[in-house]
């Protein structure tokens, strides 16, 4: 018996060295703060072309107690210029307006202290143009259109630095780029990149949304903690522009994006050179790095972040290596690019 006991006893102590010292996934580790019943997130890496790490993590809906999975659409916030930058390059293109025409050429209502800002200047944003959210009235409670940053816009004389001498991050320049899209084109923003980005990659589930609009399928919804609890936090006063970061879309359908940036299938290789391009070098944020059409560059990456009210996403990329890391979240933190930056070190040659 008491042969039996120590042989159990035996057993049972090897079986929990095995258990404590199964590996555990280095990527899981570093995505644990997403895990469980919180807000969570999207997780996609691709190497040549194929997903390596393709998950979802925690929820995204508390109230529905959705799960995370890799069909899940994000609000993608400013990872959105890069879409409306490529419209502007499709546009450019087909010759529908060239990248050093005056913004009030299509926009004529704007000051004459905008007389010389470029298209060009507001895709890099060296355009020096007010932040619209500084125009907002207090105490405004309606959802912000583009339209009324337009008419805002229109309504001051000040601007920031004269244009193509300084650089400073401006969603007011990307809602503008997007009426352009549209006075461009004649359809809608929404219309135009489903009609020439979307629908030709397969990108089925994504859409730039808009209230009274189609619905998004699979949404998450953005919340924020608050006192050690989390609060459903998805829409602000300005959550409802769009060229700046209006898009809601998947990891499964930025695949497909990404896929799309190595070769002219979408766009010419001399409208990705120009995308890709480190044109001016950004100032005023907390990391080394130039700034593209819709892409910050940071040595060997091309890569941009999207924050919004109960949202946090980066696509990092690293084009020579054929290696991307998107991580989407519906939550106001932690802040995803320096985790990207760590899950993509095991898959880099060095």
């Amino acid at each position: 018996m008491k042969k039996l006991l120590a042989t159990l006893v035996l057993t049972a102590l090897l079986g929990g060295c095995a258990s404590a010292t199964k590996p555990v996934d280095p990527t899981d580790a570093l995505m644990q703060p997403y895990a469980g019943d919180v807000p969570g997130a999207s997780l996609l890496v691709i190497k040549d072309g194929k997903p390596i790490v393709h998950r979802g993590y925690g929820l995204a809906n508390l109230e529905d107690n959705d799960r995370a999975t890799p069909a899940t659409n994000y609000r993608l916030a400013s990872v959105t210029k890069q879409f409306t930058a490529a419209s502007i390059l499709l546009l450019a293109e087909h010759h529908r307006l060239n990248l050093d025409d005056p913004i009030r050429r299509w926009l004529p209502s704007l000051p004459v202290t905008t007389a010389t800002v470029t298209l060009r200047q507001l895709l890099t944003h060296t355009g020096g143009l007010v932040d619209y959210e500084d125009l907002i009235p207090p105490g405004t409670t309606e959802q912000v259109n583009d339209n009324d940053v337009l008419r805002m816009l229109s309504g001051t004389s000040k601007t920031y630095f004269a244009p193509g001498s300084a650089y400073r991050y401006s969603n007011t320049g990307y809602v503008l780029l997007g009426l352009v899209v549209e006075k461009a084109s004649g359809v809608s923003l929404p219309l135009y990149l489903q009609q020439h980005i979307f629908q030709p990659l397969g990108m089925s589930h994504t859409l730039m949304y808009v209230r009274g609009g189609p619905e998004v399928d699979h949404r998450a919804y953005g919340y924020s903690e608050e006192n050690g609890s989390w609060t459903r936090t998805d829409q602000s006063v300005t959550s409802a522009t769009r060229g700046d970061g209006g898009i809601y879309s998947s990891i499964d359908d930025l695949a497909k994006w990404d896929a799309a940036l190595y070769d002219d299938r979408l766009l010419s290789d001399a409208s990705r050179e120009l995308a890709f391009s480190p044109h001016v070098k950004v100032t005023g944020e907390p990391y080394e790095a130039s700034y593209g059409y819709g892409w910050r560059i940071t040595g060997d990456t091309l890569w941009h972040s999207g924050e919004s009210i109960g949202f946090r996403n980066v696509i990092v990329r690293w084009p020579k290596q054929h290696l991307t890391v998107i991580l989407l979240s519906n939550r106001n933190e932690p802040e995803p690019y320096q985790t990207a930056l760590k899950i993509a070190q095991p898959f880099l040659t060095h």
